[in-house]
């Protein structure tokens, strides 16, 4: 014989009945069939709701009993032949009448007791399992319906009664001995103690009926049929990219079931693991998928992980104190205050001083223990010789699984490393001598980032989901993104990084997609967006709280520049071309870069100067390495080498500022960089990364436009100041070709002083050939005396700076 048990949601309409009907159907061919099921989906949630609210006088359960008749009444009508309904109808509606005589009696009483919320809550199998049964014997004559309760005897233990097993298992054998049913029908989760009192077996039950049936026969498999394929490596509605697992043992998939997996109710393996009766995870909905295979043969895998699952909702209890070393009896103290009170241990560890013990609970038995423990402990607390237990809330346990693990080392580095760098922070730790699990508590907020992030590493081939949120999406943010969708597969294949655009803002909207924009519709999806707020995009970052976050600046907002320092204490790393933070105050500066290794978490500028060009990274390898920059000598702004190289006697100086502008050489604002500071701002961020300490004050600004130019508060009339001191630029173009020399915006550094400015370069200067918008750089350090290090190539434009971004990007993506 096989059991087939089928979930709530296998059996919630009429509709899924069908799919489950058609399977009994296919497999009764075969051999006899026991087939256990649940109650509809949510219906004991319903019954529950119900007598919470009959026991408190709210008589809105009425209404809730019209929904729960309705809905076993919709089945129904719908499942079996109009002819033959009067009978089952009012079968069903005998069932209901009794079940609102008894919240009446909840209603008029103002309580509910254990016993009677047992009674209350069988109603739902009651039902299902008998129109189930009956549609049944519309298709196959040789069906029939029995009651779990006339063969399942437990103690009086209501909510989860235990089963006795020496009356138990020879009523089920000597039932189905005696059967000729090819198929029987059962209700799951409903029992009855010995002296014929309505129990339960707790909630997810249903599997354990179907097992202790099994078990019992000595079935040939055991089937659980549900809506997913199988136990998954973690929980697919948690991490997406989960899998089946197609094969896994007793032990293993008890301790998945245990932390979580709430695939399968964790008693359930108890019964057949005697017997070694197989247990599969099937799909109804997918009948024909592999499904999981739990026995009792390990298969050798390459990964010696076979799962990731977790326990929300725990409750850390720590006792310490000098009072507990030595002393014997004081965990055997402790774990019989908590078993008195009949609250489960989930956790345990204790310090090997013996000065501490910590356990994890449920949520809901905090307060309970808590004044439990410092009750039992009162003599022990007066003296200050035990503290008064400590209680942490909103905690969970992530597991990882495998009975491989053991003989394989460094995983628990591993594990912890990996929840380390994401900024996890683990409460407690525990393994077990069989080390089949290593168990960490972290905070809850943190479960969908300690999940995706641990399951990425041990089963997506070390494939990294980079999730980026973008702010500024102009000209360079625009690129920026192009170059992301065109380079999304490459970089997946060769490189094993998967980027996200989660977010994208401009100055006006904002737009959050948990599971990735379509980089094909972003514009449109932006502009469709919500109003675009700096703070509230801080907050769905934070409460995204997603692994591998990355904050993309792609803005010149002084503002925007601001908000960093919040993104890094999220463990949010920080890409960004904007200078302005870098060349803020110096303390500032260093903050940022502290709160970047304080939380582990990157802040990445390579774009601040010479957009594409690696010349930030060059200088904190020459620091690495231990050598030391004396002198800097630099053309860093492409726009205004792109203005300087253009303008002869051809073209004005206005028409060239506006043609930088129209390329998108230019800031928005193209004063930021024809005044210099933005020369100035990248003078100093390189200043500083080579280990110097100086402020945006301290360098010489020699400006070569006109006050009037400087004074203007917009664009259009700045650009009108250019052509009233037309005279003014070509005088300065007069003179260097008299010198017979070239104009270049040169910035300096040397002996603690730097400086920027218009030059008039020589023929013989490496500085003259500099052409269209390219930045050079030459360092003079210990090592490159005679010949400085030179760096050149093109320092402007939306493309190159864009590369600059995603190469930042990429470069947080293999690290």
């Amino acid at each position: 014989m096989r059991v087939l048990k089928f979930g709530g949601t296998s059996v919630a309409n009429a509709e899924n009945i069908k799919l489950v009907l058609d399977i009994v159907l296919n497999k009764a061919q075969a051999e006899k069939l026991v087939v256990v099921v649940s109650a509809l989906s949510k219906v004991t949630d319903l019954l529950h709701l119900a007598a919470s609210k009959a026991a408190s006088n709210d008589e809105s359960f009425k209404e809730i009993v019209t929904e729960i008749e309705k809905k076993h009444l919709e089945a129904l009508k719908q499942l079996i032949p109009v002819s033959e309904q009067s009978g089952l109808l009012s079968h069903i509606k005998r069932i209901i009448n009794h079940l609102e005589t008894l919240l009446d009696g909840c209603f008029l009483l103002g309580e509910l007791s254990p016993r009677t919320l047992d009674t209350i809550l069988s109603f739902g199998e009651l039902l299902s399992s008998y129109i189930i049964a009956e549609a049944l014997k519309q298709k196959l004559k040789e069906s029939k319906y029995k009651d779990s309760r006339e063969l399942i005897k437990t103690n009086n233990q209501y909510g989860k009664a235990a089963v006795n097993f020496d009356v138990t298992n020879p009523l089920i054998a000597e039932y189905f001995n005696s059967e000729s049913a090819q198929v029987t029908v059962m209700p799951g989760f409903i029992s009855m103690s010995i002296d014929g009192i309505n129990t339960t077996l707790g909630r997810g039950g249903s599997d354990y009926t179907a097992a202790i049936i099994a078990g019992a026969i000595n079935a040939n498999e055991l089937e659980i049929w549900t809506d997913v394929n199988g136990m998954f490596t973690a929980n697919p509605k948690i991490v997406k990219q989960a899998q089946p697992i197609a094969t896994i043992s007793y032990q293993e998939a008890m301790e998945l079931s245990h932390f979580g997996a709430k695939v399968l109710y964790p008693p359930t393996i108890q019964p057949v693991l005697r017997k070694s009766i197989p247990i599969i995870i099937k799909n109804t909905f997918e009948p024909q998928a592999e499904g999981t295979l739990i026995s009792n043969s390990i298969t050798q895998h390459t990964n010696p992980v076979k799962g990731i699952t977790h326990i929300d909702n725990i409750t850390l209890i720590t006792l310490e104190g000098s009072g507990m070393i030595g002393v014997a009896g004081s965990s055997k103290r402790l774990f019989e205050v908590l078993s008195n009170e009949s609250i489960n241990v989930i956790f345990i560890t204790q310090a090997s001083s013996e000065h501490s013990i910590c356990i994890g609970i449920l949520n809901s038995d905090a307060e309970t223990a808590e004044i439990a423990i410092n009750k039992a402990f009162q003599i022990e607390i007066a003296q200050n010789k035990i503290d008064p237990c400590i209680v942490e809330q909103n905690l969970c346990i992530i597991a990882l699984v495998g009975e491989n693990m053991k003989n394989h080392q460094g995983l628990s580095g591993r594990m912890f490393s990996t929840l380390g760098k994401n900024n996890v922070n683990i409460r407690a730790i525990a393994q077990g001598a069989s080390e089949r699990n290593i168990s960490v508590v972290i905070n809850e907020r943190d479960v969908k980032k300690a999940l995706n992030t641990l399951h990425e590493n041990f089963f997506e081939e070390n494939t990294k989901q980079l999730n980026l949120f973008v702010m500024g999406v102009g000209n360079v943010g625009e690129k920026f993104i192009e170059q992301i969708h065109q380079q999304k597969k490459f970089l997946k294949e060769n490189l094993k990084i998967n980027l996200r655009v989660i977010a994208v803002s401009n100055s006006r909207k904002m737009h959050f997609d948990e599971d990735g924009i379509s980089l094909k519709e972003w514009q449109s999806l932006l502009e469709k967006g919500e109003t675009a707020n700096k703070e509230e995009f801080i907050t769905k970052v934070k409460a995204l709280n997603l692994r591998n976050s990355i904050f993309v600046d792609i803005t010149a907002n002084e503002e925007v520049s601001k908000t960093y320092e919040h993104y890094l204490k999220q463990n949010v790393a920080v890409v960004t071309c904007n200078k302005i933070a870098c060349s803020s105050a110096y303390d500032n500066y260093k903050k940022l870069k502290g709160l970047s290794r304080q939380f582990n978490a990157p802040f990445l500028f390579e774009t601040n100067v010479g957009a594409g060009l690696p010349i930030i990274d060059t200088v904190k390898n020459l620091i690495a390495s231990g050598d030391k920059v004396h002198k800097i000598q630099a053309v860093l702004s492409g726009s205004l080498n792109f203005i300087f190289n253009n303008f002869d006697e051809n073209n004005t100086f206005h028409d060239v500022v506006k043609e930088a502008g129209v390329q998108g050489f230019t800031e928005p604002d193209p004063k930021i960089d024809l005044s210099g500071i933005d020369v100035a701002r990248k003078i100093l961020i390189l200043i500083r990364e080579s280990g110097y300490q100086m402020e945006i004050e301290d360098i010489e600004n020699q400006s070569f436009l006109p006050k009037a130019c400087m004074g203007t508060t917009n664009n259009e009339a700045f650009f009108a100041s250019l052509k009233e001191h037309a005279k003014h630029f070509e005088s300065i173009l007069a003179e260097a070709n008299e010198k017979e020399s070239r104009l270049k915006f040169v910035a300096q550094f040397e002996n603690g002083k730097a400086s920027v400015g218009l030059q008039f370069i020589p023929k013989d200067h490496p500085f003259y050939n500099l052409e269209g918008k390219d930045n050079i750089v030459l360092f003079y350090t210990d090592r490159y005396v005679d010949q400085p290090l030179l760096i050149k190539g093109a320092g402007a434009g939306a493309a190159v700076t864009a590369s600059g971004i995603f190469a930042d990007v990429i470069r947080i993506g293999n690290n």
